[in-house]
Order: structure tokens, then C-alpha cells, then sequence
């Protein structure tokens, strides 16, 4: 009786283990599944510095700011959209605490983007350093679904080349931009971006950043007639 007990309870255990093997196996899947029909839709990034400098110049400064901090800094919008100025003026380093992974993260500013963030403080007038970066007329931070209804009349009125001109589109270009300038050592880039955009493999991130669809179309480049 005692034998078949031990028995019935290393069935058990191995059940338990073979479910939670099946379970990490499905997410593995559900993960690759997800990032394998991922657009690869970024900015250029002269088109994204002549961007910056049209709003400016147009006088739209929070949205200028808007991207030129998605770009140089490939934050998320939600953690965007918490920053405040104290955070951002007159500093060359911040340190936040991402929203999604609860994870602390120091950024570093270099000198053109803290002078347009200077510029960007000197005309859009807000109450004090400890406002939120962007606020509408009315006074509220902006939301996530407003900033993309906004996007979408930029790529409009400013004829960008680019599919789904989104909040997540600037994260992508960031990426693209860095690992274009150290294509010399990419794959060293690419694990610095894997983890700073917490994926589980390289594979992924190539995917993200729209690398592997382009991989997979040199391949006909190489046939000859």
C-alpha cells in the first residue's frame, strides 16, 4: 500500500512537471507566434530629425518633444507621457522606473536633445518644473490613444513614408538607428536590445526591428539569371 502511495506520488509530481513544461512550451510558441507578423515600421532617421525640427518650427513643441524622446530614448509612451520636466531639464542623465516591468532605468541625454528640450520648456510655458512634459490645452496629461489620433494626423500632414505612424513607432526607430551605427558589432547590439526591450531571445528582437523580414528577402538577391 505504502509502495503504490510513492508510486501514485511521483505520478503526480511528473504530471505536474510535464503541465508546467507544456504551459512555458505554449508561451515560447504564443511569443514567436506574436513577433513573427510584427511590422517593421520606423522612421528613417533624417526623416525623423527633420520631423522634430518641422514641429518646432511649426510651433507644435509638444509633439516635437514627444518624438524626439521616443527617439533618443526608446521609452515607451506610457513612461513618456509620467515624465516631468524636473525629470528632463537641465540634466544629462534621468533614472525612471518603467511602468510595464516595475524596473529602474537610467537614460542619458546627450547635448542637441537637452537644448531642444530647453527650447521645447521655453515656449510651451508650463506651470512650474514639476508638470507633466506633455498636457493639453485643457490642462490634462495626454493619453495614449489621443497621442496616436495625433500621429496619425502628422504622418498625414507632413507625408511621412511610413505604414502605421504609432507611439510604438518610435521605440522601433531608436532601435533601428543604434543598431544601424554599430552594424560593425551587431550582434553585440542586438543583445543589448534584447534585453532592454526584456525579450527572451535574439530572434525576437531581430524580428521587432524588422531585421529577419529583410534577412529572409536577401535571400533572393542572392540567385543570379
Amino acid at each position: 500500500m505504502n509502495v503504490l502511495l510513492v508510486i501514485n506520488e511521483l505520478d503526480f509530481d511528473y504530471k505536474i512537471e510535464c503541465s508546467l513544461l507544456f504551459i512555458y512550451i505554449q508561451k515560447r510558441i504564443f511569443m514567436s507566434l506574436k513577433y513573427s507578423n510584427t511590422t517593421a515600421d520606423f522612421l528613417r532617421w533624417d526623416e525623423a530629425m527633420n520631423l522634430i525640427r518641422k514641429l518646432a518650427n511649426d510651433n507644435n513643441y509638444s509633439i516635437s518633444l514627444l518624438i524626439a524622446l521616443g527617439c533618443f530614448t526608446g521609452l515607451r509612451i506610457s513612461d513618456i507621457l509620467a515624465l516631468r520636466w524636473k525629470q528632463i531639464l537641465n540634466v544629462s542623465e534621468f533614472t525612471i522606473t518603467e511602468k510595464k516591468t516595475g524596473k529602474q532605468r537610467t537614460l542619458r541625454l546627450n547635448t542637441q536633445l537637452q537644448k531642444h528640450i530647453a527650447e521645447c520648456y521655453k515656449h510651451i510655458k508650463p506651470i512650474g518644473v514639476s508638470a507633466p512634459i506633455l498636457v493639453s490645452q485643457k490642462g490634462t496629461v495626454f493619453t495614449v490613444q489621443r497621442i496616436n489620433v495625433i500621429l496619425k494626423e502628422v504622418k498625414r500632414k507632413y507625408r511621412l513614408h511610413v505604414g502605421n505612424f504609432s507611439c510604438h513607432l518610435l521605440r522601433k526607430t531608436f532601435g533601428r538607428q543604434v543598431y544601424t551605427m554599430n552594424d560593425n558589432n551587431a550582434e553585440f547590439a542586438l543583445v543589448k536590445f534584447m534585453e532592454l526591450f526584456n525579450h527572451s531571445s535574439i530572434a525576437i528582437t531581430k524580428r521587432y526591428l524588422g531585421l529577419r523580414q529583410e534577412e529572409i528577402l536577401e535571400t533572393y538577391a542572392c540567385l543570379t539569371f
